[in-house]
């Protein structure tokens, strides 16, 4: 169970510092025998810097809580 709780800290610090990132896609518009004319559009991936800070709290809480188990 630490070893989740050290994933989610840093997932949620990571997705505090990044709050998103862009992807391109590229769409045939005309295709005429050799002449082909391409359009790349521009897409945006974001979310809230709200949801790292949950991720972060919650693994937090998952790490401190988890008791140690000897082996």
């Amino acid at each position: 169970m630490k070893s989740l709780g050290i994933v989610l800290i840093a997932l949620g610090l990571i997705m505090m510092i990044y709050t998103g990132f862009n992807f391109v896609t590229k769409e045939k518009v005309v295709d005429l025998g050799p002449l082909e004319i391409n359009k790349s559009t521009n897409q945006p991936v974001q979310w809230s810097p709200i949801v790292g800070i949950v991720l972060l709290v919650g693994g937090i809480a998952i790490f401190v809580t988890t008791k140690k188990t000897k082996v």
